[in-house]
Formats: C-alpha cells, structure tokens, sequence
C-alpha cells in the first residue's frame, strides 16, 4: 500500500524550498487543480505514474522519485523517515553542486564576451 502521506510531505517540503506556490506546481506539471491538492493533502488514492511524473519534474525531482517514496515509504518499515530525510539531503547537496558548476560556465562564458 502506498504512503500518500510521504508524497505529501515530499512535495509540500520541495514547494517551500523552492518557493513555489500551489499555482506554479499546477501550471509546471500540468496536473488539474484538484489532484496537486489531494496530493498536497496526503488523499489515498492511487495515482497514475504519469501524474507523479510531472510533479516531480516540476519540482525538479527525478522522474520516478515520487513513485519511488510512494512504494518505500511504509509505516513502520523501520528508518522510513530517515531514509526519506537522506534523499531529500542528498537531493538537496547535488542541486547545490549543480548550481556552483552552472555558476563557473556561465562566468566563463561572460569572460569570453
């Protein structure tokens, strides 16, 4: 059974990190109004790939990774949470790595104008 309550706080915590609002999540991923809420809200219902597809590509996560928290997060598994806060973190540490080598090539690219 999945963890519609991981999805939640997985999105709910990606939002805020990044400053989206719930609008923005809606435009970026394409997914009706009404669905980004009961995901947001922990609703359980399953979902169709596709639809956690482009949530997590509007969130700038990997493709699968809401499936993914979905499937592994189970109450009670043992180190859910932990496991799901290791992610996030190193979700978090590669994006900022990401964004210094953006930064170096696009001063090298300004240096050579």
């Amino acid at each position: 059974m999945a963890d519609w309550a991981a999805v939640a706080k997985v999105v709910n915590d990606r939002m805020a990190e990044l400053g989206m609002t719930q609008r923005e999540l809606i435009e970026r991923s394409k997914v009706a109004p009404m669905t980004i809420r009961q995901i947001q809200q922990g609703v359980d219902r399953k979902r169709n790939r596709n639809t956690l597809v482009a949530i997590s590509r509007a969130l700038g996560l990997p493709d699968e990774h809401l499936s993914r928290v979905a499937a592994e997060s189970h109450p009670g598994a043992g180190g859910g949470d932990e496991a799901e806060g290791a992610t996030i973190a190193d979700l978090v540490r590669e994006l900022a790595a990401l964004r210094d080598r953006v930064d170096v090539i696009e001063t090298r690219l300004s240096d050579r104008d």
